[in-house]
């Protein structure tokens, strides 16, 4: 089963991006989320389903969030893992 989605882009966070069932239908997602993800701006349309691999997500889990939800999250990467020990060197 093929799902379209609507993929925006955070004002606010670098590579934080929202997925939404419909577009520009923001009604479901909480306004704290809102408030914090800034102005969304459109990065593209595109059609998922389960064979479909995403980079930074598990397609099934937006898949299901989207049909829940009506809307997925997704975070920034952690590209700096914390490697201060302690030492001042």
């Amino acid at each position: 089963m093929n799902k379209a989605c609507w993929v925006y882009k955070s004002s606010k966070k670098d590579e934080m991006y929202l997925y939404l069932a419909k577009e520009d239908d923001f009604s479901g997602v909480p306004e704290l989320l809102m408030a914090r993800f800034g102005q969304p701006s459109l990065v593209m349309r595109l059609e998922l389903h389960e064979k479909r691999p995403l980079a930074r997500a598990e397609t099934a889990k937006v898949l299901q969030q989207l049909e829940e939800e009506g809307y997925y999250l997704q975070m920034p990467p952690n590209l700096r893992p914390d490697i201060y020990h302690g030492n001042e060197d």
